[in-house]
């Protein structure tokens, strides 16, 4: 059975945080599935301070792309995966200079995240951001990454058992 949890907020809202808690309070084993990967230094020291809060014993997978290859591979009963997070894992797939695979498309990846998602077994809990509570973007590819993420959201939510929406630090129960 799947208990899959989805954490929406902005950015700096503690939703990662929200999510270490969740997954430390299952007791189950943890492993951390990162979707970033590091260009630069201020982003290597965000990624730190993640690394840094998090308990010694979770297992860490760093994956920007084959995120559906890597929940078949690691989802079970006894297990709970963090999954930091969708927007990034979106961004890595949108973004050419982030060198997504040639051999497969955002589209193909989602659709198969989407199907698979409710057959995984423990529990799965998926940080995203909402990105739609600002200003319509300038630029075709700043759009196209509000769309995909906002339609992202929405579809995980609908297989979610469980979706929160952190602000300032507090969760507020959208559904489960």
């Amino acid at each position: 059975m799947t208990n899959i949890t989805l954490i929406l907020g902005g950015a700096r809202s503690s939703k990662s945080a929200y999510a270490e808690k969740l997954a430390t309070d299952s007791g189950l084993v943890v492993t951390y599935i990162a979707t970033a990967q590091v260009y630069d230094d201020e982003f290597k020291a965000r990624v730190q301070h993640h690394k840094d809060r998090r308990p010694a014993d979770w297992a860490l997978v760093e994956e920007p792309h084959r995120l559906t290859q890597v929940l078949a591979r690691l989802a079970a009963s006894n297990q709970c995966l963090i999954v930091d997070c969708l927007t990034v894992w979106l961004a890595q797939w949108l973004c050419a200079d982030c060198n997504p695979p040639k051999n497969s498309s955002w589209q193909l990846e989602r659709e198969a995240f989407l199907t698979l998602l409710p057959t995984l077994a423990g529990t799965i809990i998926l940080v995203s951001n909402e990105v739609g509570m600002g200003i319509v973007p300038l630029g075709e590819i700043n759009r196209q990454f509000q769309d995909e993420q906002g339609r992202l959201n929405q579809a995980v939510a609908q297989i979610a058992d469980s979706v929160s929406f952190i602000a300032a630090g507090l969760p507020l129960k959208l559904k489960g």
